[in-house]
């Protein structure tokens, strides 16, 4: 299998994936705009997602419409405050079945990640907004989806603020230290 388009042969593992350890959620925007081209690019590069079985499980619907965002942050608040301020938004639709729920939302989570991946890429930010299973009914009628068909994840998308671009922790406290959650081979004993 050859490498991707962007792998370096000449950089270390570490430096070549160094731009995937920079994504990081953003839930707040400045008031520009993203285009129309990076909005379809994003959710391009969310539909070509891996499911189970190449399900494709998913409906993304692109959300530009200031009021629809806000109506959508109020829905959900506040683990959607981020659809606030956020110039666009991508929310993930998925067939609501009990039987399949950790398929679902596994092939749901794959997609959230690349979107917020691919906003990274061009420059923007992407924010994780979650619907609680108590809230899911508005955007369900706000987004006009089907009764079989539920939204548990909204990805806001925009230009991040200067306080979102700001290091929430000291550089090397941002992540647990390597030795407590990577093992070799087995869990280590105590």
């Amino acid at each position: 299998m050859s490498p991707g388009p962007s792998a370096n042969r000449a950089s270390p593992p570490d430096e070549t994936l160094r731009p995937l350890r920079r994504v990081r959620q953003i839930r707040e925007f400045t008031d520009e705009s993203i285009t129309e081209e990076e909005l379809a690019a994003i959710a391009d590069a969310a539909r070509w997602s891996g499911s189970s079985a190449n399900e494709q499980p998913w409906r993304f619907i692109l959300i530009r419409v200031a009021g629809t965002l806000l109506r959508l942050a109020e829905a959900g608040s506040p683990q959607t405050r981020s659809l606030r301020t956020a110039s666009a938004a991508i929310a993930i639709a998925v067939p609501d079945e009990k039987d399949r729920a950790v398929s679902r939302a596994y092939d749901e989570g794959r997609a959230a990640e690349r979107i917020l991946i691919a906003a990274s890429f061009l420059g923007l930010g992407g924010g994780i907004a979650w619907i609680r299973s108590d809230a899911r009914d508005a955007p369900r009628e706000i987004l006009g989806l089907p009764p079989d068909w539920l939204v548990r994840t909204i990805v806001a998308l925009g230009h991040p603020s200067e306080s979102a671009r700001r290091p929430k922790s000291k550089p090397g406290e941002g992540r647990r230290p390597r030795q407590e959650t990577v093992f070799e081979e087995r869990w280590p004993k105590s």
